[in-house]
């Protein structure tokens, strides 16, 4: 049977099929030829224990650190405002040729700062200081900066406000300004007032002390002045208010000297509660003195007695001061007088006209001669008799303001 014949098409794919299995054979893959499976890495990680040791080092090291600084940082912060809040301010003196060094040693030797080390280079930091030498007045244990404030203002720049009340003493005087600027001393203030080189034109001739000579007021007391300074400003203002009171021309007016009108003006202002009372009671004086009669002006006594003593007590004292014991007026003012009891001792009251009920009954010239405390504002009643008087003193007495 013969062989059905090939489809010339079907005869040359079957060629081209066995020459494909021939190259098949002859092949040769490539490197890059071949496919690597990444489902699992043949790369193996290097183990974390290794680089574990470093890195922890590492770590503590920074951490260490920072708390180092840290606690520098307290530490200056600490020294810079130490804490419990500043004390109340005391005087330091900067003195001739003193250094920023030298200061801040006596500071903290002294307990204002806690670290002389620390407060330089605050100093330094903040551009320095020009010390000029001086009284500062510094508070214990401050803020560094409020320190470098305080000693970069020169003293004559500064100023403490200081009042005198009318009618204090110089003894009284000495310890309010001590209280007050702290870096001036009672004792220098009281040795000053009896220094013969501080004078006073009222003050005469072979009187040492300057009581009643000093001006109560309210002063700017700088930082470089010293207690002298401070008398000498308060006697030259007592000699300005002088003048513009007119008490040059005391003689002229009540017939007394300026400084014994002073002495007159100072129990007025020790005496007087009131505005109204102050000329009455320069004239009760006046009118006493002219009489010959004694003052028993009860200021006097206390004057001259020991702190707390008692009327009794006070009246029993021997002095030149007991003006119960002695005609006159005393040998100092009692006091430093302010404007207007200098003013009453200059123009005192006018005696009470015939027809005031007081003067019922009196001969002619009818006078104010006593007076006693009538209300709790301070008003005195006065009486130109004894009887009066005594009627003013009970009446006193039952209203509760006299003993």
């Amino acid at each position: 049977m013969a062989k059905p014949p090939i489809d010339p098409l079907f005869d040359q794919l079957i060629k081209s099929a066995k020459n494909d299995d021939r190259l098949a054979e002859d092949w040769h893959d490539d490197p890059w030829d071949i496919v690597v499976d990444n489902s699992e890495s043949s790369v193996e990680p290097r183990d974390f224990r290794e680089i574990a040791p470093m890195v922890r080092i590492v770590l503590v090291a920074v951490v260490c650190f920072s708390l180092l600084l840290g606690a520098i940082g307290l530490w200056y912060l600490h020294k810079v405002n130490p804490s419990g809040g500043s004390g109340v301010g005391v005087s330091f003196t900067v003195n001739d040729g003193d250094s920023v060094s030298s200061v801040s040693s006596r500071l903290e030797s002294e307990g204002f700062i806690t670290s002389a080390g620390v407060f330089r280079w605050y100093v330094g930091r903040k551009g320095g200081i020009e010390l000029t030498p001086g009284y500062y007045t510094i508070n214990p244990r401050d803020h560094m900066g409020n320190i470098m404030k305080v000693l970069s203002t020169p003293p004559s720049a500064t100023f403490v406000k200081v009042t005198f009340p009318e009618g204090f003493t110089l003894s009284q005087m000495a310890k309010r300004l001590a209280e007050k600027t702290l870096r001036l001393n009672a004792d220098l203030f009281n040795q000053a007032v009896q220094d013969p080189a501080v004078s006073s034109v009222y003050r005469p001739a072979g009187q040492t002390s300057l009581e009643g000579l000093l001006f109560p007021d309210t002063y700017q007391i700088s930082g470089d002045e010293s207690e002298s300074q401070v008398v000498a400003r308060m006697v030259q203002l007592m000699e300005r208010v002088g003048r513009q009171e007119g008490l040059n021309e005391s003689q002229d007016l009540v017939g007394f000297s300026p400084y014994k009108t002073l002495v007159i003006a100072s129990m007025i202002e020790r005496e007087a509660k009131t505005e109204g009372d102050r000329a009455k009671i320069a004239r009760v004086i006046y009118n006493r003195l002219e009489l010959g009669m004694k003052l028993q002006i009860d200021a006097t006594l206390y004057y001259a007695a020991p702190e707390g003593s008692t009327f009794i007590q006070a009246k029993e004292l021997d002095t030149p001061y007991n003006t119960y014991l002695y005609k006159g007026l005393t040998p100092t003012p009692i006091a430093n007088p302010g404007r207007a009891s200098i003013a009453a001792a200059l123009h005192p009251a006018q005696n009470p006209l015939q027809n005031d009920p007081i003067c019922k009954g009196v001969a002619k010239p009818c006078r104010y001669l006593f007076y006693v405390l009538s209300d709790k504002d301070g008003n005195h009643a006065f009486a130109a008799t004894l009887a009066q008087h005594e009627a003013n003193v009970e009446a006193s007495r039952a209203a509760g303001l006299l003993p």
